[in-house]
């Protein structure tokens, strides 16, 4: 026997759940070199979204070992990607440091990707995060370099302070993860296989300061 169907009842549709999709700019800090992929701070940063509920899918990355800000502008050029993204991360300069590039340059440059960075986001400020460069110069790498790591450290924080002025001047997140980079003097654990890049561990880091900004605008 049959059961007529309440013509009153409306049929509602199950939610379908978002994925939200992410871009990530950068040098080697972003590509995680010398980790592996599922350690590098994008992918870790989209495995615990995962863990919120909060679906990412494949972030997107323009980042190569040795990039400064003029071939981070180049490589977006020659991408030519039309797509707007939910968030973007911007993370560059220690190459620009590394090469004793100016830092006048580098204000300049890193300006234009952050608007860059911005028009990704469809023009949502607030969905762009921007990352400070570590101190190189806390890793045995840096112990061994040309300049001491005092000096490393004094330039690293000079052009933090450039492009954290920057950001904030543009109403943009900025995300200081410096001081804990410079752990690595004591903590081994915080550095890559090849003792210069961060490990997992200190991608981690990043990634835990980072959560609770991006879970607030994609919420």
């Amino acid at each position: 026997m049959s059961v007529a169907k309440d013509p009153d009842t409306l049929y509602i549709a199950p939610k379908q759940a978002t994925t939200f999709t992410y871009l990530a700019l950068g040098d080697s800090y972003t590509i995680g070199a010398s980790v592996t992929q599922a350690e590098s701070f994008p992918y870790q940063l989209q495995t615990f979204l995962k863990a919120r509920d909060i679906t990412i899918a494949d972030p997107k990355i323009i980042a190569v070992t040795g990039w400064t800000t003029d071939d981070l502008q180049n490589a977006i050029k020659q991408a030519k990607l039309t797509q707007k993204y939910d968030f973007v991360t911007l993370l560059i300069g220690v190459n620009n440091q590394y090469r004793g590039y100016p830092l006048d340059s580098y204000k300049k440059e890193f300006s234009e990707l952050l608007q860059t960075a911005i028009a990704f986001a469809n023009g949502n400020k607030s969905k762009v995060f921007v990352i400070s460069i570590p101190d190189w110069g806390a890793t045995p790498f840096g112990k061994n370099a040309a300049k001491s790591p005092q000096t490393i450290g004094a330039e690293i924080d000079a052009f933090n302070a450039a492009n954290k002025e920057i950001t904030l001047a543009a109403g943009v997140s900025y995300t200081d993860i410096t001081p804990g980079s410079r752990n690595a003097k004591t903590d081994p654990a915080l550095i890559a296989a090849d003792g210069l890049h961060p490990s997992g561990k200190m991608y981690a880091e990043w990634v835990n300061a980072l959560l609770p900004k991006v879970t607030e605008v994609l919420k």
